[in-house]
């Protein structure tokens, strides 16, 4: 399971479950994501809480996730991103694409 869903207020936040989100979880991860887009979420947070890694591939993934969001009028945030997942982000700028929350509720895995 690439990915555990909840339910947050109107949010949808969807927990990577892995610590390297890489090319060998890319397509998955994209394609749970639009699933969550057909089913009417318009508001979902993906969670990298439990995320060490990030490559260009699942990146890649994440972008065309919010490009799918978009045209179905909903929208991708992110979370909980690790210094060097942030640093990432801000050196090739999806910190200018992607909302970035530094924390979700402590219990909403529990």
């Amino acid at each position: 399971m690439i990915i555990q869903a909840k339910e947050l207020n109107e949010f949808l936040v969807a927990q990577v479950q892995v610590k390297e989100a890489n090319l060998n979880e890319a397509e998955a991860f994209k394609q749970k994501i639009i699933s969550i887009v057909d089913e009417g979420h318009k508001h979902i947070i993906v969670d990298f809480v439990l995320v060490d890694y990030v490559d260009s591939s699942f990146l890649g993934a994440l972008v065309s996730a919010l490009k799918y969001a978009m045209s179905k009028d909903a929208d991708i945030s992110v979370a909980h991103l690790n210094k060097d997942i942030t640093n990432l982000f801000e050196l090739i700028r999806m910190d200018k694409v992607f909302r970035i929350y530094k924390n979700l509720p402590d219990n909403l895995y529990d």
